[in-house]
Order: C-alpha cells, then structure tokens, then sequence
C-alpha cells in the first residue's frame, strides 16, 4: 500500500497570460526521491516553488500528510529547500549558518549545539563549524546547505538543481552523497535538474515535465525503456524517432546493429562518423531519407563515411510512442 506524503491537484499557474503549468498532478511517496526533470521553462521550478509556498497556484491544491498547505506560509509548512547558491549567510560561521532555522524557533542554546553537531557529522563536516562560508569549497558550502536544510527535519525537502555550480567530476561524487544521505535521513526528496544521467543516477522515480505538463513519470528503468512519447524517448537518451506509416518508434542508439550483426535488413549509407564522451557515434541514411544513429563504446568501427552498408535492430527495441 502506498504512503503518500504529499499530492499535487491540478495545479495550473500562469505568469503574465503565459500558462506555465497545466493542471499538474502527482503523488509522492515519503522517503522517497523523486526528480522533476525537464529543459528550461518547462515549469519543474514552479512547480517546486508552489510546493514551498514561494509562489501560489491559480488552480488546484497542495497536500501535505493529507492536509491542505495551498495557503500556507512558507515558514508553517513543514518543507525546506536548498537552492542551487546555497544561499549561505556570509558573516557567519558554518554552525551557525546550520543552526540558523533552530536559532529562529527560539530553541534552547544546547540543543541547538546538539543537532548542529550531528547534522555537520551527518554530511561528514564535523570539524568544519568554525570556518566561514569563503573558507569552503563548493562541495562543501553544498553540504552545509543540506545541513542546514535537515536540520530542521523536515517532512520534505526541495533541492533546485543543488549541483548545478560544481565541475562534473565533483557532481557526480555529490549525486552519491545525495542519494546515500537521503536513505540514511528516509526523508523525501524532490529535485529538480535539466541534467537526464543525473536524474537516472540518483531517483527512485522521474517525473519528466514538458511545456507545463508531465509527460510521464516512473522509475529510471521505465522512463528508459519504455518512454511514452517522443518528447520522453528523445530527452532521456537521445532516442531515434523513425516513422513508420502513421506510427512513431523510438529506438535508443546503442541498440541499432550494424557491421553484420543480425539482424541487419534495412539498407542506410553512412551520413557521419563523430567521438566524444569515450562513445562512437555515426548517423546513418535509411533508403526513405530517415536519418537514425548509432552508438558503440570504442574509437573507431570498420565503416567508413559514404559507405552503404545494412543496419538493423530488434523488434523489442522499438518502443511505439505518441508524438509530442
């Protein structure tokens, strides 16, 4: 049986006659994580500041725990949110930027310094509450953001592309902090990023939005390999949209055969051969004008541009979608 924390109800926002959100919908199970994945204006942003109550819905209700928030201040819903700037106070120290929310709530001197210092072990920085924002690095003035979100305990917290300023070797080293601390803490998560091998790494399910409206949502396996439509096939992967009569097929690159594999029918002439992310990709032209690609692990193949040659691929890789 489901545990549903928190529901979106058809909510619809507009900003200055432009619809952002179109009746969004979606339940969202507690410790769960959950990424609303999307190119920029698609309305994931707005969608999670409705849920923090930093913007209010024309139509359509929030629920927290089955009680409507739609309403409610920020500071009273039980909610917290860390921004991609980390939005740290900058003339104070590391503790008491996390303590900062506790310190509000008029908490005891003692217990504040108690769930300071277990929320800093938490994001392995313990020793770091006396240092100034300037003195960290990126990696680290994230985690404090996190501690200080946490700290809080929260029933669910909102992270807005949090690892959107870090270089790619120390992002992909946070998305795995992120999601072990997420299962230690068993507090729901609901992140936003434009970035798809960020969103397949890190959720348990995806909601992938699209011009104010979700597209699908499932698990990263789901989302994959079985999109929906061509908008989901062609964002998650890349995927080749061929058309077939009035049907539409969304084939992923690494499963098109080439070079005698079977099986191999359809006649294609090399188009293009290109390397880049450690992946060979050549773009091939199908006898009706179809361009489809692709991809192999590896430097080179033995095929050369101009060359007509037959690919394929099997029936169960060509995944029927509706055309966005």
């Amino acid at each position: 049986m489901k545990d549903i924390i928190l529901q979106l109800n058809a909510i619809q926002k507009s900003f200055e006659g432009t619809e952002v959100l179109k009746g969004v919908s979606l339940e969202i199970n507690r410790a769960e994580f959950i990424t609303l994945l999307g190119a920029s204006g698609c309305g994931k942003t707005t969608t999670l500041r409705i849920i923090a109550g930093l913007e209010n819905p024309d139509k359509g209700s929030v629920l927290l725990e089955g009680k409507d928030i739609t309403n409610l201040e920020p500071n009273k819903r039980n909610v917290n949110t860390v921004f991609q700037n980390y939005a740290l106070f900058p003339h104070m120290n590391v503790a008491d930027n996390v303590g900062y929310g506790l310190k509000i709530k008029k908490m005891p001197k003692a217990e504040i310094a108690g769930r300071v210092a277990e929320a800093l072990k938490l994001v392995q920085l313990e020793e770091y509450g006396k240092r100034m924002p300037d003195q960290l690095s990126g990696g680290q003035r994230q985690r404090i953001a996190i501690a200080r979100a946490v700290v809080n305990e929260p029933k669910v917290l909102l992270l807005d592309e949090p690892l959107g300023a870090l270089d790619l070797k120390l992002r992909r080293q946070m998305q795995l902090e992120l999601k072990r601390l997420q299962k230690q803490l068993g507090i729901t998560f609901i992140y936003i990023t434009h970035d798809q091998e960020e969103a397949i790494n890190m959720s348990d399910r995806i909601a992938v939005m699209n011009k104010g409206v979700l597209e699908q949502v499932g698990t990263p396996n789901e989302i994959y390999y079985q999109p929906r439509t061509s908008y989901v096939a062609d964002f998650v992967g890349n995927a080749n949209i061929l058309h077939v009569g009035e049907d539409a097929f969304a084939i992923r690159s690494e499963n098109v055969l080439m070079n005698g594999e079977e099986p191999c029918t359809k006649e294609a002439q090399v188009v293009e051969k290109s390397f880049a992310g450690g992946q060979l990709r050549i773009l091939f032209r199908l006898e009706d004008g179809q361009l489809i690609t692709a991809s192999r692990y590896g430097i080179d193949a033995d095929i050369s541009v101009g060359a007509q040659v037959k690919i394929g691929w099997l029936p169960e890789h060509a995944v029927k979608v509706v055309e966005a």
